[in-house]
């Protein structure tokens, strides 16, 4: 699905997770959190290739299996059987064949189908600044990570390069429709700049420094997702992007792995940076000659890549500023208080989402939650369909007919949603949805010439699949904001996050919807909710 979609990446694909801050604000310094957040990443690198990562496990009865006693039991069990043994507790391992994807990988442009390239014997990293490229290793030939000292003189070295941005700056062919960059890249490699190329392409992963701070979340949401183009590589399999203020978010291409994978080593980067930290603000950079071990690269362009180049720029330019983005933090309750009422906090969020769609545009529309199932071996995702016969009922009283209906009645309602919500979410997590099942047999159809069957031609097959509400939710500690673009021109892109006692929620849209009267009008739903769960009369 990802690799033979034409679209650019950027925007209908590659979405964004930003860290928190360090809780130590003098060990938020760009070199110093640069230096620490890629060492944390090499740390993870050498975890996982030693197969010394703890694995990945779903516990539906965390005070059974979510303990010591337990690993240290499981481990004396052959791997054949562990599984087993996992289950009679209610614990899920959950797979983990994306992750080696996360290193030394590029998304390859190519005619009609794009490739995933992967070479674990490459030991750079790839920096990005002001629309230059520099490479240096951080493992030495031995596997070992380069000294954090090492690193950060590196990292300084590039910082302090006063060269001027590039005039044809070769990071806006990633954000092109994937069949021109794929003619434009084989120009790049018939130019002689294919041993440059696959400097890019086999890197660890690359590590872009911004030149500014970031504003506020609204800037650091259209920073960290698209950026002004010149200084993210979109095809890397993620960009680690840290701001002159050390504002640092995760950027990652889609084709290879689902947000599970990358957040987990989110994660890890984050608590490893901020409670094992290598290097002190007070660290001096090693006595080393960053000249030598810094290589610059170059890229040989003749005209038609300048032109090329040119006219991604264009376009990249013309699409950004059709784009814009809000977000609210609703402060008045949040998994406590809903759990109390015996809801499930997903799905008062995604019923606020119905009835925000239904005061603004007066109509349900087909809405799209991602669902992991990485119960499955190699499992990537599945859809939940949050819009339901009961969010509609629910919605509409709430909407145009508050005063028709008791504090108790609209209670009831909600409780349906929350059931019914449960129920679908249990049944894609299990494999039990739809979505993806017909987008297989509509690829094996295709795959073997098959007419295709008429449910596909149907126009509400089509509808379903406009998906105007896309959704998805992320919750963790060390998460500060996500984000993605609308996957149709007239949708919202709405990442949220439904913490103990309040709810976040960063909305995208383009030109002709509206994501900040979107978002009043969530704010609206969820204080409508609330004062109907705590038994309050509703106000028109």
């Amino acid at each position: 699905m990802y690799l033979t979609a034409r679209d650019p990446v950027v925007l209908n694909f590659n979405p964004f997770m930003s860290f928190n801050p360090d809780p130590k604000s003098e060990y938020n310094d760009q070199l110093t959190r640069a230096t620490n957040m890629t060492v944390s990443a090499i740390r993870f690198l050498k975890t996982l290739r030693a197969d010394l990562l703890e694995p990945e496990v779903f516990h539906l009865n965390p005070a059974k299996s979510d303990t010591d006693t337990f690993k240290r039991l499981i481990r004396f069990v052959p791997s054949s059987l562990s599984w087993y043994g996992a289950y009679l507790v209610n614990a899920y391992p959950l797979d983990m064949s994306q992750y080696f994807r996360l290193f030394n990988s590029t998304r390859l442009p190519k005619p009609s189908r794009d490739e995933l390239f992967t070479d674990d014997k490459a030991r750079h990293l790839l920096v990005l600044r002001k629309g230059h490229f520099y490479v240096f290793d951080v493992l030495d030939q031995n596997g070992n990570i380069v000294s954090a000292s090492e690193i950060q003189a590196h990292l300084k070295y590039i910082l302090s390069d006063s060269s001027l941005a590039p005039e044809f700056p070769l990071s806006y062919l990633t954000s092109e429709n994937r069949d021109i960059w794929a003619e434009l890249r084989q120009k790049l490699v018939s130019g002689g700049n294919e041993e440059t190329l696959r400097k890019v392409d086999s890197a660890v992963f690359c590590l872009c420094l911004d030149d500014f701070p970031i504003k506020d979340l609204v800037h650091l949401s259209h920073n960290m997702l698209h950026g002004d183009g010149t200084n993210r590589w979109f095809d890397k399999s993620f960009n680690l992007i840290i701001a002159k203020d050390g504002t640092a978010a995760i950027h990652f291409e889609h084709a290879w792995g689902d947000g599970v994978a990358v957040l987990r080593f989110f994660n890890e980067v984050f608590k490893d940076s901020t409670q094992a930290p290598a290097i002190t603000p007070r660290s001096q950079p090693a006595n080393t000659d960053s000249s030598v071990a810094v290589q610059k690269l170059n890229f040989k362009l003749n005209d038609a890549l300048k032109t090329g180049i040119s006219a991604a720029k264009e376009k990249f330019d013309a699409t950004m500023k059709t784009l814009t983005i809000d977000y609210i933090q609703f402060q008045r309750g949040g998994k406590e208080f809903l759990k109390k009422q015996k809801l499930s906090p997903d799905s008062v969020a995604q019923l606020a989402f119905q009835m925000a769609l239904l005061q603004q545009y007066g109509q349900t529309v087909a809405t799209y939650e991602s669902c992991s199932t990485a119960a499955f071996k190699h499992g990537r995702t599945e859809t939940i369909r949050p819009a339901s016969i009961f969010t509609k009922r629910c919605s509409e009283a709430f909407v145009r007919e508050p005063s028709k209906h008791s504090a108790g009645e609209l209670q009831q309602m909600i409780a349906k949603c929350s059931t019914y919500h449960n129920q679908l979410t249990k049944e894609a997590a299990m494999g039990q949805g739809f979505d993806r099942h017909l987008f297989a047999l509509r690829y094996l159809g295709a795959a073997k010439g098959i007419d295709l069957p008429e449910l596909y031609l149907d126009p509400a097959y089509r509808q379903i699949n406009h998906n105007i509400l896309s959704t998805s939710t992320l919750s963790s500690p060390a998460v500060n904001i996500g984000g993605f673009a609308p996957v149709v021109p007239d949708g919202f892109g709405i990442a949220y996050a439904v913490h103990d006692n309040w709810i976040g929620c960063n909305v995208s849209a383009y030109q002709g919807r509206n994501a900040h009267e979107f978002l009043q009008c969530v704010e609206k739903a969820l204080e409508g909710m609330f004062d109907a769960l705590e038994g309050k009369a509703i106000k028109s």
